[in-house]
């Protein structure tokens, strides 16, 4: 796990939330993450669940089935049934296709209030649309979840501004209780070099120059556009060649030969030579 700022961002904001809501009765407040895919939003929420885990656990140290944090995924298209479906998985709770959702949403929020759930993250949620009546009821389920279930809630999707999340009624609701930070590229700066250097720092290849990569951080940032996941993959996946070829370790010509993900690809103002397969 590289600790970026957004991570860092995230997890002092989201400590801080939980503490807050922490004697709340309602209306409590929670946070929302919204940028560009790749940008490390899923990371981000994950990290930080994992830390508010490890901190419960600390606090309770010798307590039997608790469940401090639970995480769901919206599925597209998704329904006040599907939603409520997706956390009933989550703990383990079957599902039958008799079951109705306010049968599953009580089995649910009883659940979480017995098991001490204090963390509720939500990814994807640009799956949902206000726009439609389906997104509209899924995201009153939410806000119903919200109120029964004495947790801070946590929701990461791709642009939140661009698809109407604060529009209308509805919108100025979750406006008016959730705070948002915004991921983006990283800048070539001193963030990038030292997430550059992270990066180096855990590789195990048994001829790799230290230094090679943050000697090369400004072409990464070109290649990847400051992206955080198309910079892992990149870095990866010229490990993973640097393994299969006998080399163990990574080199701008390796560096070249690693294809990225269209967006990156496509964004890249400074493309790398005609790529060269096999040695």
């Amino acid at each position: 796990m590289v600790a970026t700022s957004t991570i860092r961002q995230v997890v002092h904001a989201g400590r801080r939330l939980t503490l807050l809501n922490r004697h709340a009765i309602s209306a409590r407040r929670g946070l929302i993450l919204s940028g560009a895919a790749g940008t490390g939003k899923t990371t981000a929420i994950t990290q930080f669940g994992k830390t508010h885990e490890l901190i419960d656990h600390q606090r309770h140290p010798h307590a039997t089935g608790r469940i401090p944090v639970v995480y769901v995924t919206v599925p597209p298209a998704a329904t006040p049934r599907m939603l409520a479906a997706e956390f009933a998985r989550f703990l383990g709770l079957p599902v039958t296709n008799r079951a109705n959702m306010a049968d599953i949403i009580e089995a649910v929020c009883g659940v979480c209030c017995d098991t001490g759930t204090s963390l509720v993250i939500v990814d994807e949620l640009h799956n949902v649309s206000l726009a439609t009546r389906a997104g509209a009821e899924v995201s009153d389920t939410l806000k119903y979840f919200s109120e029964r279930i004495p947790a801070t809630f946590v929701y990461a999707e791709i642009n939140v501004e661009r698809k109407g999340l604060f529009s209308g009624t509805r919108g100025q609701q979750i406006a008016g209780r959730f705070s948002l930070i915004a991921t983006i590229p990283f800048p070539y700066a001193e963030d990038w070099h030292g997430v550059v250097a992270t990066l180096e720092h855990t590789l195990r290849l048994h001829h790799h120059q230290p230094g090679t990569m943050v000697g090369l951080d400004r072409y990464l940032r070109q290649r990847t556009g400051g992206m955080i996941g198309s910079l892992s993959h990149l870095v990866r996946g010229a490990a993973i060649e640097a393994i299969l070829d006998s080399s163990e370790k990574i080199t701008r010509r390796l560096l070249d030969g690693i294809d990225l993900d269209h967006a990156a690809e496509k964004n890249n103002t400074h493309p790398a030579p005609t790529r060269r397969y096999g040695r």
